[in-house]
């Protein structure tokens, strides 16, 4: 007999042990219902915890089972199933499921205009290319547009902003994706509008100061900014984690599709044509480069100049830079070349070079640019032409490198290439944008060789209009009393109508892994509720604390209120827990609304597992397990814990 797996082993000794706890827990508690519920909330942490079967599933399998139950609850003791049939899949329907659909297309339409590529630009000339810098920006910055939106609409709009920065940076989107994702949570903190529980807080607190004993003061509300201390500290305290322990705790995920790539070593490697690299230089005004042409800087020091800002726009490509153009005072250049001659020119000619692009950072970046490869074709006009003769950079937008002609190479670095007649079967290696490349295959002179290349289809005329609808997005949010789906989906629905997605496009945007894991999940959180689950885990709970210092009560019912936003929906752990918080705090003289706003604060303390949406959102893109939330975010979760408990505290 052959011998089990070692994680087979694992996983069984795993499943014996949540057996026991399941069949010790249904001697213990209530009723039938709350049993069956016990059990179920057991098999599903399993099945996240040791990845039976991927999250998406397993979510899948338990709403299937709570639907079963409507069919076999007479063999289960059962009066009814433990969910409603007709609730059964309104998780699809949900505020929340939907609204993570809306954003992800409004996100996609902005990123289809070009402006999250200059955001991502802007953050990688503030924070350039390593984890300690970038982190902090981008973790930053989400965390501060959370606290006035919805958190996982806030991760959502700067997903494509990451992916960009670890294209161009080539950080890996797992190093990057859960600090933003889990700042967005923690921004989630800053304001009363930050998050849903937050938002709901008032009126439970309204409606709960109506059932007050005789003689107890009626709370007060809490205004917009009553709890930003607490926010800013928690999100500081999030941020330094990820800055300090991220290389210890953060997975590193293999994404091809994501991850970028060096384009130096691409062009050694792939084209052997030496040590290539891009470098941005600026000329002064009283400079011995001033007045001469492109032609003649390149032909004396064997470069090629691929971009140019001269103060009236970038030019790059197709009828962007030719050898005629006349280089002045205050011109920044983009050379192509090896960087002994780049050194040699820049110390010739007194010039700075740059130690990262920064005008071209995004024109020049690897979703944009680079190095291809075409072949003359049988019958091409260019056939017995020079790149010289065609003007070829200006006419086609292709900076000349290489051909390759059998065992013949002409390059930059041998001389000659742009004067060297074209012939048929020639291998050409060029830069150029992936704009003028993808323009080139209906090219009937060129065989384009190279495919695997970004088709981006930009729609930078489009911007005004995603602008707009995403104004009216935020506003909707911000100053109305609009359901959180209906305000997102009127951008949603703008970005269709006003032609900045097609349908297709917005169909491809959802992560529809994501979709189903939530709108999964939602029946659970039902039955707990409904079945008395949540309320006797709570009494039984703080009736073991109820004795000790009011600290330490506030403890446990901030630990509550983490346990149940682990399992349902963080509205529905605040709704449950805020009006027990009341009675205890009452019970043991406590301030009523510190114990209410400690309920709320501490349903944003979902890092644990993916159930939060913006843990599900970031599940796949950043290729993530369970085990990796959970190794990150266990001590994220302790840290919440103790920053939360002493700033209240100290604040109210």
């Amino acid at each position: 007999m052959p011998p089990i797996p070692p994680h087979l082993t694992k996983n069984l000794i795993a499943a014996a042990v949540f057996a026991g706890a399941g069949i010790f827990l249904a001697t213990v508690v209530p009723s039938v219902e709350i049993a069956w519920v016990m059990a179920i909330l057991l098999l599903t942490i399993y099945l996240f915890a040791f990845e039976i079967v991927g999250v998406d599933v397993a979510a899948v399998t338990i709403m299937i089972l709570l639907g079963l139950t409507g069919l076999l609850h007479p063999l289960m003791g059962l009066s009814e199933g433990l969910v409603p049939v007709s609730h059964l899949f309104s998780g699809f329907s949900s505020n929340a499921v939907i609204s993570i659909m809306a954003v992800m297309i409004i996100g996609a339409g902005l990123d289809r205009t070009g402006i999250v590529a200059q955001v991502a630009g802007f953050i990688m000339r503030m924070g350039g290319t390593t984890e300690a810098r970038v982190i902090p920006m981008i973790s930053s910055t989400v965390g501060v547009i959370s606290s006035f939106m919805q958190n996982v609409g806030a991760a959502a709009l700067f997903l494509p902003v990451v992916s960009r920065i670890s294209a161009r940076s080539g950080l890996p989107m797992s190093r990057l994706l859960m600090p933003m994702g889990f700042c967005a949570i923690l921004g989630g903190t800053i304001t009363m509008v930050g998050s849903s529980p937050l938002i709901l807080l008032n009126d439970l607190i309204l409606t709960s100061n109506q059932a007050l004993p005789e003689g107890a003061k009626a709370m007060e509300t809490f205004q917009l900014f009553d709890v930003t201390p607490v926010g800013l500290v928690l999100l500081a305290t999030g941020i330094a984690y990820f800055v300090l322990a991220g290389r210890y705790v953060l997975p590193v995920a293999a994404n091809e599709l994501l991850e970028g790539s060096d384009p130096m070593q691409y062009f050694a490697e792939t084209y052997g044509i030496g040590d290539v690299g891009i470098k941005e230089l600026r000329v002064p005004n009283a400079n011995e480069l001033v007045g001469i042409s492109v032609d003649e800087l390149e032909q004396e020091w064997r470069v090629r100049v691929i971009a140019v800002e001269k103060g009236d726009g970038l030019r790059l490509g197709a009828d962007g830079v030719d050898r005629s153009l006349g280089i002045e005072g205050g011109t920044v250049l983009a050379l192509l070349g090896s960087p002994e001659r780049i050194a040699n020119l820049a110390a010739a000619k007194a010039l700075s070079v740059k130690p990262e692009l920064e005008v071209f950072s995004e024109a020049l970046s690897n979703t944009k640019a680079g190095i291809a490869e075409l072949v003359i074709r049988p019958g091409s006009s260019l056939i017995g032409k020079t790149a010289r003769d065609i003007w070829m950079r200006k006419t086609y937008g292709l900076s000349l490198l290489a051909i390759h002609r059998g065992e013949e190479q002409i390059s930059v670095a041998t001389g000659g290439v742009r004067n060297t007649p074209f012939r048929v079967g020639d291998a050409l290696v060029v830069h150029t944008t992936w704009v003028d490349l993808a323009r080139l295959e209906r090219n009937r002179d060129f065989v384009i060789v190279t495919t695997e290349y970004p088709h981006e289809d930009l729609r930078p005329h489009k911007l005004g209009a995603a602008l707009f609808f995403f104004a009216i997005t935020l506003y909707l949010l911000l100053f109305t009393n609009l359901r959180l789906s209906i305000a997102l989906f009127v951008g949603a629905l703008g970005m269709i109508l006003s032609r900045v997605l097609s349908m297709e496009e917005a169909y491809r945007a959802i992560s529809w892994k994501s979709v189903f894991l939530l709108a999964s999940l939602i029946p659970l959180g039902l039955a707990v509720e409904s079945t008395g689950t949540a309320a006797w885990i709570a009494e039984r709970t703080l009736s073991v604390v109820g004795d000790m210092p009011i600290w330490v009560i506030q403890g446990a019912v901030m630990l509550l209120a983490t346990i149940f936003t682990l399992v349902m929906s963080n509205v529905g752990a605040t709704v449950l827990l805020v009006p027990l918080a009341i009675n205890i705090a009452l019970g043991a003289g406590a301030d009523p609304a510190l114990f209410a706003l400690t309920v709320a604060i501490g349903t944003s303390n979902s890092f644990l597992i993916p159930t939060h949406q913006v843990n599900a959102l970031i599940m796949g893109p950043g290729g993530y397990r369970v085990a990796d939330f959970m190794r990150a975010g266990g001590i994220m979760t302790v840290l919440f814990l103790g920053v939360a408990m002493v700033m209240l505290n100290l604040v109210f």
